[in-house]
């Protein structure tokens, strides 16, 4: 004879069993109060009270004022042999926009031309030694594809800072840090106007990620207009992973997309520790850099235009910071 179930139990093809006894009936009496913006990890506010917290955070660690930062691991470098800037005009505005340069290689019975009287004044004033070389040996070393015109110019490697290092640089200017960082930029044209519009209002530096980025290639330094003679740039092995250690530094993470959250003009947070974080013109930020940021502000265009490239878009940032700062 089989056992009498207790009340509540359920009979199915298999017999009885047991029912949930009521367990379910929280699920029917709804969630509470909805939490206040600021306490919703999700929202711009609650990144801005988590934003705050670090900061404050960052400041009792090291006894008060301004963060210093915490010990870094070793610089990354990116591998790199450097390379050469071929043909007389490119010769020439490299070496007018003091591109840190090894050699000036100059071909055997060039024709003396303005362009070249120039380029060796340049080179004789800065102490950059000047090798005559054999046509030939001129056209292996710039490749069959390059055209020399008889001039071509060696840049070394670019010594690259750790990002840590731009925080140290804030802390030595006075300034609360600025800092702009790069998510996927390829086009180093960009990278040379960032770098100019970062040293014309009044940023520490630029982060570049290792991997799918521009670095510093003779066009950076071309485009900089000799603003990366002043302005560090530095290289995260993991961008992502560089943007927590900076929050953990009490720097706020300002993400620029056309679909942000909150409209640049009047942003409240100007006054604070700021890394931008600018993606490329096609995709935008990526996934991970977007979920890092504290927030994610928009460019008000017009409606004719599709999209910023990144290197207006980082200027447009650069001079609303600087500009409510000094009102500060």
């Amino acid at each position: 004879m089989a056992k009498p179930g207790r009340p509540g139990a359920r009979k199915t093809k298999k017999g009885a069993t047991a029912g949930t006894g009521g367990h379910g009936r929280k699920a029917l009496e709804g969630k509470g109060p909805t939490p206040k913006a600021e306490d919703r990890s999700w929202h711009v506010a609650g990144k801005r009270k988590a934003a705050n917290e670090r900061l404050e955070a960052a400041r009792a660690r090291h006894g008060g004022g301004t963060a210093a930062p915490a010990k870094r691991p070793p610089r990354a470098k990116k591998a790199d042999e450097g390379e050469l800037v071929t043909g007389r005009n490119s010769v020439v505005e490299a070496l007018r926009a003091r591109i840190p340069a090894t050699t000036l290689y100059v071909a055997a019975r060039v024709e003396m031309d303005d362009r070249v009287k120039e380029a060796l004044s340049i080179a004789t004033k800065r102490g950059i030694p000047v090798l005559e070389v054999m046509r030939p040996e001129l056209d292996r070393m710039s490749g069959h594809d390059a055209v020399h015109q008889g001039l071509a110019l060696k840049v070394p490697p670019y010594e690259y800072a750790h990002p840590l290092d731009l925080i140290e640089a804030a802390h030595r200017t006075g300034r609360p840090p600025l800092i702009v960082a790069l998510d996927g930029v390829t086009d180093p044209r960009n990278l040379g106007a960032i770098i100019r519009s970062a040293g014309a209002f009044g940023a520490h530096g630029v982060i570049v990620p290792q991997r799918r980025s521009v670095g510093m290639t003779a066009s950076a330094w071309k485009t900089s207009a000799g603003a990366a003679v002043r302005v560090p740039v530095a290289m995260a092995a993991n961008l992502t992973q560089t943007l927590a250690a900076l929050k953990k530094e009490g720097l706020f993470v300002l993400g620029l997309d056309g679909d942000g959250d909150v409209s640049l003009p009047g942003i409240s947070f100007a006054d604070r520790p700021i890394v931008i974080v600018v993606g490329s013109e096609g995709k935008g930020l990526s996934r991970l850099v977007t979920e890092t940021c504290d927030a994610v502000v928009s460019i008000p265009i017009s409606a004719d235009t599709e999209s910023l490239n990144a290197g207006i878009a980082v200027s447009v940032a650069l001079y609303e910071v600087a500009k409510l700062r000094a009102q500060h």
